[in-house]
């Protein structure tokens, strides 16, 4: 009797193990490149992304580049002899990514480009917020409140596809009523990073020129809290209104203070299950089924999908941010 209570025990382990190592192979292995971790809403991208793919029973390698391009591409190639079934990248450089597409192909790997385009490639699929949209409504929601005035645009990187779109919908706003001569823009800039400094020394910048600013519209919040801070130095954080991007905590705190007016709050949850569930589906398929709307990035028609982002005032904070969960309100209200 026990030689057959053994038996039956090695022959249940053996097929367990069979089982387990069956699951393992069949299980999506995912690279994620990102450009940077150098703001709060990249962690919640990173987080709700690999949460995803582990959910849906795949597995990711993260990896973080700190804006330097070459790096992000021997990351990329690392990931690739490590035979990942799909890349999602944050690119660095919106050109240079191009790169990463190339050598992924050559190994039979999907590429997803997340967030930012990646351009001049024959990228797979593309997975943002509509950055038109996030412009236009940006620049709407100031205009609503003043509708003549001077207004200054310090805008995102320009090495990010992203910064255009943001400025397309801002214009599409303010064109109008600049031909009009109920707006003037007294500056216009783009940035080399998306970062808090350069909304800094732009604002010192532009009030050093032209005091009698009325508006700023930032490419995200990192550039609008480096705008408040400047203003902080001479006494206008209150009387100039101020737009940014992304809903981060410190901004949601000083909307609450009544320092910055508006930010645009982007569904990187939303955006995050997109992006792991496709990824999840390339690596088994290598295809899709649906039909999706395209984007150009100068080389093909990208299938993509595009969340819409949504104005976060003081007035509407707690049906936003905080029932979508995204902020808490004793965080918020601290």
């Amino acid at each position: 009797m026990n030689y057959l209570v053994k038996f039956f025990l090695v022959f249940f382990l053996a097929i367990f193990l069979f089982c387990d190592c069956s699951k393992k192979e069949d299980s999506v292995k995912i690279g994620f490149l990102m450009h940077a971790l150098d703001k709060e809403r990249w962690e919640n991208d990173r987080d709700y992304f690999v949460e995803k793919v582990q959910e849906l029973g795949g597995t990711v390698e993260v990896r973080i580049a700190d804006n330097d391009a070459k790096k992000q591409l021997d990351q990329a190639n690392e990931l690739l002899v490590n035979g990942v079934d799909v890349l999602v990248v944050i690119p660095v450089d919106q050109f240079a990514a191009a790169k990463i597409v190339e050598n992924a192909h050559a190994k039979n790997t999907k590429v997803i480009s997340y967030d930012r385009l990646i351009k001049n490639c024959q990228l797979d699929f593309y997975i943002s917020t509509d950055n038109v949209e996030v412009g236009r409504l940006q620049a709407e929601y100031l205009t609503t409140i003043k509708s003549e005035g001077n207004y200054a645009l310090i805008g995102g990187a320009n090495n990010d596809n992203n910064s255009q779109f943001l400025y397309l919908g801002q214009m599409n706003v303010l064109q109008p009523l600049v031909d009009r001569g109920d707006i003037k823009i007294v500056y216009n800039v783009f940035t080399d990073r998306w970062s808090e400094e350069e909304g800094y020394s732009h604002t010192k910048q532009l009030l050093d020129n032209e005091p009698d600013v009325d508006a700023i519209i930032a490419g995200n919040d990192a550039i609008a809290y480096g705008v408040i801070r400047a203003l902080r130095e001479q006494g206008k954080e209150e009387s100039i209104l101020v737009a940014g991007m992304d809903a981060d905590l410190r901004n949601l705190q000083e909307i609450v203070a009544g320092h910055q007016t508006c930010t645009i709050y982007k569904p990187i949850e939303k955006m995050a299950a997109t992006a792991a569930e496709l990824a999840i589906v390339f690596g088994k398929t290598g295809e899709f089924e649906k039909t999706f709307q395209t984007v150009s990035n100068g080389a093909r028609l990208v299938p993509a999908v595009f969340h819409n982002g949504m104005v976060v005032n003081r007035e509407n904070l707690k049906l936003t941010v905080i029932s979508e969960g995204y902020q808490t309100e004793a965080e918020i209200f601290k």
